[in-house]
């Protein structure tokens, strides 16, 4: 199973997209969403210097583009509306902060027109929120979580970036955090680093205002794969309840610890991180240094096409292809049929649960069909498919403990 992953602020570096601007139609791309954006892209990817390209009016709707203009060149530049080309055979995606709005585009819920122009409108409001006060942010590396996580409340600050094993992101008022990085947790250690601001905490609570009302002129469609939100790690199966979170996610810790172990139970072999690439790759890698994890891939440039389209043959799900075993669905191989859309069904509660009786991997299924139910503390809760298909996968056994939002069955739809 093939995840892919879109980096978010801090990843981009000067003339990152310069060789990108030598395919074909990827100039084109860049100068269409550059009017979307109201800023320069292609000068922005290209000749701007690092302290340009930091400005976070400026970042975000770069990073956004520079994630959708290569989605689109790995299969050679053409998308549809809803869907750029070349990831067919992808079944998770998932974005660190701002990436989110790419993630949501490649998962076909957000054209790449209304991400971009919603990572301008983010980007603008999020940078005028950091010009109203002095705030920043520290990374804390190392040292006890909770002892780490207790030091940061008694500063008064917020854990603004869960990033995994020993990576937690402080954020708050720049006085409290220089006190902070001067005498960090036992056996950790702080940095206060050059952003602009307090970013996922309270002091963004004017930009998620804005972005809110810019959101509310958006129709989304319905995510056609799974796609993790920073919020909790779940998957997020409705269009709407999508960009509810994506605004929310400007004052809202970045869990991106849980869309990591996401990425565990749902199976992932493969993980591909689009430009700037580095940073998620990185982290995956760090959080799996210790046990085995997926194979990954960090698309960098053009040259990375090659590597980043084997990884995607080899790892990629085909689901109308389904092969049991060990409880989770593997691809035979690429196929020459059309890719099949399928959705997610996920749990609304805690507890432990029991697929419907008699129903097995490959049944047909009509929409408000009961595949199951959640045994919780207080009586069952049913489950229900949202759509006619077939049940592709089971993600979810007898008995299994589920969290509110897990993934627990996938159903195949129409082709796309």
């Amino acid at each position: 199973m093939l995840a892919v992953l879109s980096p978010g602020q801090g990843a981009q570096k000067p003339g990152f997209l310069m060789p990108w601007l030598d395919l074909p139609g990827a100039g084109a791309r860049l100068r269409w969403w550059s009017v979307l954006a109201g800023v320069d892209l292609v000068r922005l990817g290209t000749t701007a210097d690092a302290d340009e390209i930091k400005d976070t009016a400026r970042t975000q709707p770069l990073l956004v583009a520079a994630a959708l203009l290569a989605a689109e060149q790995l299969s050679g530049g053409s998308r549809t509306a809803h869907r750029p080309a070349g990831l067919h055979d992808v079944a998770v995606v998932a974005g660190h902060s701002v990436g989110e709005l790419a993630a949501a585009a490649l998962a076909g819920a957000l054209t790449p027109e209304s991400a971009i122009a919603l990572a301008a409108v983010r980007g603008r409001e999020m940078a005028a929120a950091c010009a109203s006060q002095a705030s920043g942010m520290a990374a804390v590396l190392g040292g006890d979580r909770e002892e780490v996580l207790a030091a940061i409340d008694s500063h008064g600050l917020y854990a603004a970036n869960h990033n995994g094993t020993g990576q937690i992101v402080a954020a708050g008022a720049s006085e409290q955090l220089e006190k902070f990085a001067a005498a960090p947790p036992p056996k950790s250690r702080a940095t206060v680093l050059k952003v602009a601001g307090a970013f996922h905490t309270p002091y963004m609570a004017a930009a998620e205002q804005a972005l809110a009302t810019v959101a509310a002129g958006i129709t989304p469609a319905e995510p056609n794969r799974i796609l993790l939100s920073n919020l909790d790690g779940s998957t997020v199966s409705h269009g709407r309840e999508l960009l509810q979170r994506l605004v929310r996610q400007v004052t809202a810790p970045v869990r991106w610890d849980l869309c990591m172990q996401a990425l565990v139970d749902l199976g992932v072999t493969g993980v591909l991180e689009l430009p700037p690439a580095g940073t998620l790759a990185g982290l995956v890698k760090r959080e799996f240094k210790n046990r085995t994890g997926p194979e990954v891939v960090a698309l960098r440039t053009p040259d990375d096409l090659p590597a980043a389209r084997d990884l995607m043959a080899r790892h990629g799900m085909v689901p109308n292809r389904p092969v049991a075993t060990s409880g989770r669905s593997q691809s035979t191989g690429r196929s020459h049929e059309p890719a099949t859309q399928f959705r997610v069904v996920v749990s609304a509660s805690a507890g432990t649960f029991e697929p419907a009786a008699g129903l097995a991997e490959g049944d047909p299924i009509t929409a408000g069909q009961l595949i199951g139910y959640v045994t919780t503390r207080h009586g069952p809760v049913d489950v229900a498919a949202h759509d006619d298909g077939a049940l592709t996968e089971w993600l979810a056994h007898h008995d299994d403990p589920v969290a509110p939002g897990q993934p627990l069955a996938r159903i195949s739809g129409s082709a796309l």
